[in-house]
């Protein structure tokens, strides 16, 4: 067992629980080390269900293209932590002696108190990006917003929330306006929000959020916009329209995403020239969502001249996304599509899959192999058939792409086959396909 795993689960283990949204013990363990969260460079600060990754991703391509120095937070990684963590000193993922050394600070001024992993890991994410250069720091909320960890900062450039959708109800409430308010709740008094197109409901509670903090905020869809004109991308708002590239990322709610990200930069007067936006856009780069396969020990299980996508979206407003995409792609090239699917238990199944309706031949559902909280294959696939969708459980990854290869051969075409349904499952995915983040 190397270092940084051996001190990411002492961490793991100074909190009995998972989740417990509280700013408390935060604030305690940011004092001892002398407030980092008060020294960091300017902030931009992401929240919201779907899209967070997608547009911090695409501000970062942005910047790094106007040659700025960006640091970013995410979370969760997808096959190695120090993914969560990267430094715009030199643009790359934190090195292991880097974290660890940043890991065992907070660790000894933590001193064997209560705290989540979250909390602590995030503390030394904040540490680093205080004592490292960047002009700037893009913060993505882990979970929620008000009470999430990262809600330390006092006063950020700007704050952005992106699609609301439902998810995390165990932690965040099981009504649509409650999870709202809680994304909300990263809105400080003055601080400009940018907010991508929300149900009403959500809309209304971010609206008022901002009302109460005296926040100007400008609304995808009422304020900017950006949509698809003869293959290129028209961004507009009321100062300006610009003719932009396509996003590489895939599916056509990368078109508000890119809107989302574009404006927030605006917003926080880093935007620039036109030129310098497209050639950014033409550059983001977001491992696990909607992301082709094309080679690779688990590519090779499949058919010959099979189409694989891999995609960590598990939420309704997700499935809703990815299957808009895949129906697009069937427009395109008809072929069997062809599910594979592992979820966690705190997540809706049904929401999921029900978009895939009419669309999906079968899932297959699998267990995932890197978490403790995997929904069983058998329990997924009865899941999967309430959503109206044919499907089998299998004991591995690999007994599920070996029913797809048979069934491409009663079929007698090369078959669409989308991984879907967890982060965690396309990280195993990533990592077995020699596709790990860089």
């Amino acid at each position: 067992m190397d270092q940084i795993t051996k001190i990411l689960d002492r961490l793991l283990a100074l909190h009995p629980k998972e989740i417990d949204l509280s700013l408390g013990r935060m604030y305690r363990l940011l004092e001892a080390l002398g407030h980092p969260e008060q020294r960091l460079p300017p902030v931009i600060h992401v929240a919201g269900t779907n899209g967070k990754g997608s547009v911090t991703a695409t501000m970062r391509a942005i910047l790094e293209a106007s040659g700025k120095r960006c640091h970013v937070y995410t979370s969760p990684h997808l096959v190695s932590f120090n993914e969560r963590i990267r430094l715009g000193s030199d643009g790359k993922f934190v090195s292991d002696p880097v974290l660890y050394e940043a890991l065992h600070r907070c660790e000894e001024a933590n001193g064997g108190e209560e705290i989540t992993f979250f909390e602590i890991t995030t503390a030394a994410a904040l540490l680093l990006f205080a004592e490292n250069p960047a002009d700037v720091l893009l913060l993505e909320v882990g979970l929620g917003g008000r009470l999430d960890a990262t809600n330390v900062i006092d006063r950020p450039l700007a704050t952005v929330i992106t699609q609301v959708s439902m998810d995390h109800e165990k932690f965040l409430g099981d009504d649509l306006s409650v999870i709202a308010a809680e994304k909300a709740g990263i809105i400080k008094p003055g601080v400009p929000v940018i907010c991508a197109a929300q149900e009403d409901s959500a809309m209304a509670t971010i609206a008022r959020q901002a009302a109460r903090n005296k926040a100007p905020i400008e609304v995808f869809g009422q304020d900017f916009a950006a949509q698809e004109d003869h293959g290129r991308m028209a961004f507009q708002d009321e100062d300006e329209l610009i003719d932009l590239p396509v996003p590489v990322l895939g599916g056509r709610h990368q078109f508000s995403n890119a809107a989302v990200a574009i404006a927030a930069l605006k917003a926080a007067g880093m935007l620039p020239d036109g030129d310098t936006i497209a050639h950014g856009l033409k550059t983001v780069n977001w491992p696990g969502r909607l992301q082709p396969i094309t080679s690779g020990p688990l590519h090779d299980l499949c058919p010959e001249g099979s189409e694989v996508w891999v995609d960590g979206g598990h939420n309704p407003g997700a499935g809703i996304s990815i299957a808009q995409f895949m129906g697009e792609q069937e427009e395109r090239s008809p072929r069997p599509l062809y599910l594979v699917s592992g979820m966690l238990t705190t997540k809706d199944p049904v929401g999921f899959f029900r978009p895939f309706h009419g669309l999906a031949r079968h899932v297959g559902t699998v267990p995932i192999t890197t978490t403790p909280t995997a929904r069983e294959p058998e329990d997924l696939a009865d899941l999967a058939r309430c959503a109206g969708l044919e499907a089998t459980p299998f004991q591995s990854l690999d007994a599920a792409l070996a029913d797809v290869a048979a069934c491409a051969a009663k079929d007698g075409e090369p078959p669409r086959i989308l991984i879907c349904g967890s982060l965690y499952l396309a990280g195993e995915v990533l990592a077995r396909s020699g596709l790990a983040p860089v």
